[in-house]
């Protein structure tokens, strides 16, 4: 079965950290670029960070320095190290995998971060 599953969501306070992972099943993983994309209420989604295989790292300008994204092949897993959150990075963070050359792509089901005082 084809999925991606997140974890790692949670509350935290301004300035905390958290680590997103996500887990893909059913894929050949070498093969997908993967990002992490959030929404936040009454907002579009919006890219968050991507990995592309063995290239360079993209960031969006609101989290470049405090964001961290990796991939650990033999896990099938791709990461979001988050530090020095704050309240404007509440969302509902989703992982996706993009097939490298075609249009196929994998969405996850999502896990909320709220960063709250």
């Amino acid at each position: 079965q084809v999925q991606l599953v997140e974890s790692g969501g949670g509350l935290v306070q301004p300035g905390g950290s958290l680590r997103l992972s996500c887990v893909a099943s059913g894929i050949s993983f070498s093969m997908y670029a993967m990002g992490w994309y959030r929404q936040a209420p009454g907002k579009q989604r919006e890219l968050v960070a991507t990995i592309p295989r063995g290239g360079s790292t993209i960031y969006a300008d609101s989290v470049r320095g405090r964001f961290t994204i990796s991939r650990d092949y033999a896990k099938n897993t791709v990461y979001l190290q988050m530090n020095s959150l704050k309240p404007e990075d509440t969302a509902v963070y989703y992982c996706k995998a993009d097939r490298i050359g075609t249009l196929n792509t994998i969405w996850g089901q999502g896990t909320q971060v709220t960063v709250s005082s």
